[in-house]
């Protein structure tokens, strides 16, 4: 179990220190993640809404702050291309990334064009259902992604790391609360970089 853990914190870690540097992109995640929570909660009373709220706002904030103001030559913090970590990386790289972004786009196009999925699915009547529809496609494709990444992992690196990670997607709503709730404050007083301590050992 303590193997286990020791794989979430390194997860977590390099996470932060590769792709987590730009207070703005900080700040973006605090704001992704307080919706992520609210998605959470949603997800026992309204999962289509849930899905909008968690790719609409969840996602949409997240990955523009790393389109837009992470840094993506040298990354001379960590002394690492970005090429390197990209290769590196355990989860979903700027190219995955791009994929399911795409597919997450293409989904209410298809459902306005094919309302049924092609005879799979009861089609919503008028614009609500059609729009819970949506919401409830990108719900399977969160899942699916999720544990899609995850089985891939524990394939290429062992169990416990597919499971580590898998977990650490889903804990990262409260674990980036937790580091980035100071990170408005410090973009306030003009550091636009975070110093990126070591992590506690």
């Amino acid at each position: 179990m303590s193997t286990f853990w020791d794989h979430v914190r390194t997860l977590r870690w390099d996470d932060h220190r590769y792709y987590h540097q730009c207070r703005i992109n900080q700040t973006l995640h605090l704001v992704s993640a307080l919706s992520f929570l609210v998605a959470y909660g949603l997800l026992f009373v309204d999962p289509a809404a849930a899905a909008w709220l968690g790719w609409c706002v969840g996602m949409v904030t997240r990955q523009s702050g790393h389109i837009f103001f992470e840094p993506r030559g040298y990354d001379h913090v960590n002394q690492a291309t970005d090429a390197h970590k990209e290769a590196i990386k355990a989860g979903y790289n700027m190219r995955r990334k791009a994929v399911l972004i795409g597919v997450w786009l293409a989904l209410p196009l298809l459902l306005a064009l094919s309302p049924s999925l092609f005879g799979l699915i009861e089609p919503g009547q008028g614009f609500s259902g059609w729009a819970h529809d949506v919401g409830l496609a990108w719900l399977m494709l969160a899942v699916s992604g999720l544990l899609l990444r995850g089985l891939q992992l524990a394939v290429g690196r062992g169990p416990s790391w597919g499971l580590a990670w898998v977990t650490k997607v889903l804990t990262d709503p409260l674990h980036n609360v937790d580091i980035y709730w100071r990170s408005p404050l410090a973009l306030l007083r003009g550091q636009r970089y975070d110093p990126l301590e070591q992590p506690p050992h």
